[in-house]
């Protein structure tokens, strides 16, 4: 059967927008467990080098980022070039600022006199999740408008050997892949200062450093070929076969290249890249045919809520979460006293799993009033 549904925008952004709102969903559920110590493991990231669904998260929202690219071009048509790039460095400016005055947040703090004072700027992190997305954005959409499809491919393919040249040849030898030997880790240590690096790793190094946003380019391309690929085939059986098949060289050429360049989310390899894009390609297909072909979309609405308002429920998310350690009861944070005496009854791994699902539907409830409305934020 093969069945060309020449789908309209309305029809692909709904899927569009389920498997974008899929991946600020679970984006939430992996960035706020009520104990880090007692996550199962499936949403953790794994420790250095290997993968688990957890590191499939954030390149699935780039590679939406690229998706949705294709479709929003169309408006570039009748705007003039000086309004199409400043429109294009204008939305890549505030998506930067708004990453970086999370960090930031809550702007203030107490000295040792306890008196109220200017959070030092000085140890501000400056890369970071929304930082990647600006940056992935605005190089995409910027190589797209000047350029065509093809030579736009042809450059994200360029940049996972250049970056794997860049990863081999200046980090320390013998150790370029490891943690504190890696060219990432270098260069951000010159140009932006360890004091404005990512901690998280027990040291000052930063997952979303500035040279690892070399590879993270080609998610974005990916999606955004992969949108245009659709609007030009439509959506039918053999549209979505040839993603499978695209999915299936990917994931192949991914496992082989690991074997020389291992699969690493916080270095995002390149071999990461390709493996992210191909299972990607495999989960926005099976979107696809669900909602267009077996016409089954009930609890779609769930996710779409997600997909309509995603930096912004995304921002709620990570704000909310500060505001909930800010909040003291006892000698006790907020978010430490939910899960110490509510959630901690259900067990201590469920109960941090459970913690997660509350804050996600706490966010979601927001998005969904938001949708009601018609509002949608838009930076």
């Amino acid at each position: 059967m093969s069945q060309n549904l020449s789908a309209s925008v309305s029809q692909r952004f709904t899927a569009l927008d389920i498997f974008r709102g899929m991946t600020v969903c679970f984006m939430i559920i992996v960035n706020t467990p009520g104990n880090g110590a007692t996550t199962y493991w499936p949403l953790l990231h794994a420790n250095w080098h290997g993968f688990t669904p957890t590191d499939l998260v954030f390149p699935s929202f780039l590679f939406a980022v690229g998706n949705a690219l294709s479709f929003a071009m169309k408006k570039w048509d009748k705007m003039s070039q000086g309004q199409v790039v400043y429109s294009i460095l204008k939305r890549t400016f505030l998506i930067f600022l708004a990453g970086y005055l999370m960090y930031w947040f809550p702007f203030f703090t107490f000295d040792a006199q306890s008196h109220l004072a200017l959070s030092p700027i000085s140890h501000t992190r400056i890369m970071g999740v929304l930082q990647r997305i600006a940056l992935c954005y605005g190089i995409v959409a910027l190589l797209v408008y000047f350029f065509d499809k093809k030579i736009t491919i042809r450059i994200g393919v360029a940049l996972l050997f250049v970056y794997w040249a860049l990863l081999y040849f200046f980090g320390v030898q013998g150790a370029e892949y490891t943690k504190t030997g890696n060219a990432v880790l270098r260069l951000d240590s010159v140009l932006l200062g360890t004091s404005h690096l990512y901690t998280g790793e027990g040291f000052p190094f930063d997952p979303e450093g500035l040279l690892s946003t070399l590879s993270s380019i080609f998610n974005v391309v990916a999606g955004f070929v992969v949108g245009s690929f659709l609007q030009k085939k439509g959506i039918s059986f053999e549209a979505i076969a040839k993603i499978l098949l695209a999915a299936c060289g990917l994931l192949f050429l991914a496992y082989c290249w690991n074997d020389i360049l291992p699969v690493n989310k916080k270095l995002w390899t390149s071999s990461y890249a390709l493996l992210t894009v191909g299972l990607d390609c495999v989960l926005l297909s099976f979107v696809i045919f669900i909602v267009d072909f077996v016409k089954f979309t009930r609890g779609s609405y769930f996710f779409q809520v997600f997909g309509r308002n995603p930096l912004f429920i995304y921002l709620l998310a990570e704000l909310g979460v500060t505001v909930m350690f800010l909040i003291p009861v006892g000698s006790e944070p907020f978010y430490g006293w939910l899960y110490n005496h509510i959630f901690i009854h259900a067990g201590a791994y469920f109960g941090s799993f459970l913690f997660a699902i509350w804050w996600m539907l706490t966010c979601w409830l927001v998005g969904l009033l938001l949708d009601k409305k018609k509002i949608y934020i838009k930076l």
